[in-house]
């Protein structure tokens, strides 16, 4: 039997290949990072820079801790304050999701029990992210981002 010659048109064939295999991968990938991508996080990043550290000295001051976990079908959020006291907050609002797309975003619907605020939540395992805001009963905003890893739902 002959050997085949490799010939330019086979290498053509081979480099056409491959890099339609490259650019489908890319744009595929592109695609799908710009259909999860949540959005802005503020309308003039001007402005929120210089409010930053004004806001975040007063968030400081409050010496806040937070923490959370997801236990029996529930979230947990504790907010203690410089003593480890619990914090009773004038107003809570918080975004639970995952971290790289909004189609699981729920916001929970705390109440406060004494010592956290407690919500109802099956949370599949993985990691997750709490969006938080709250009021200081002296009206001082506070912020922050909670990571929440859930090892079993």
């Amino acid at each position: 039997m002959a050997e085949r010659e490799f010939t330019g048109r086979h290498a053509l064939m081979v480099f056409v290949g491959a890099f339609g295999v490259i650019i489908t991968v890319n744009l595929a990938l592109a695609w799908n990072a710009v259909k999860t991508f949540p959005g802005l996080e503020v309308k003039n990043s001007y402005v929120a820079s210089q409010e930053f550290d004004e806001r975040r000295a007063a968030q400081e001051g409050l010496g806040w801790q937070v923490m959370a976990k997801a236990q029996g079908g529930l979230l947990i959020l504790m907010i203690t304050d410089e003593t480890g006291q619990a914090v009773e907050v004038e107003n809570l609002h918080a975004v639970l999701g995952r971290a790289t797309h909004v189609k699981d975003d729920i916001e929970p619907d705390f109440s406060f029990d004494g010592t956290a605020y407690i919500a109802p939540a099956e949370l599949a395992p993985g990691n997750w992210n709490i969006r938080m805001t709250a009021t200081a009963q002296d009206g001082t905003a506070f912020q922050q981002r909670v990571i929440l890893r859930v090892i079993n739902g």
